[in-house]
């Protein structure tokens, strides 16, 4: 199991953080990832895995007028 955005969510063997988002259903263009208070560039978000038990924090940026 591991938390995103202090939601739990079902662990896998080789989830990766988009899998994570997918979860979610965070599908936002702008979006901010830290894994255990690492930041996790979004170049990353298809090979980083997310190990068990982790604490996934996803932030979606704003913007507008």
């Amino acid at each position: 199991m591991i938390k995103v955005n202090e939601e739990p969510v079902e662990w896998r063997e080789g989830m990766t953080v988009s899998d994570a988002l997918d979860a979610m259903g965070y599908d936002f263009a702008l979006i901010t990832v830290f894994v255990n208070a690492e930041h996790v560039p979004p170049d990353d978000h298809d090979t980083f895995e997310v190990p068990d038990g982790a604490d996934v924090r996803a932030l979606h940026l704003h913007h507008g007028g």
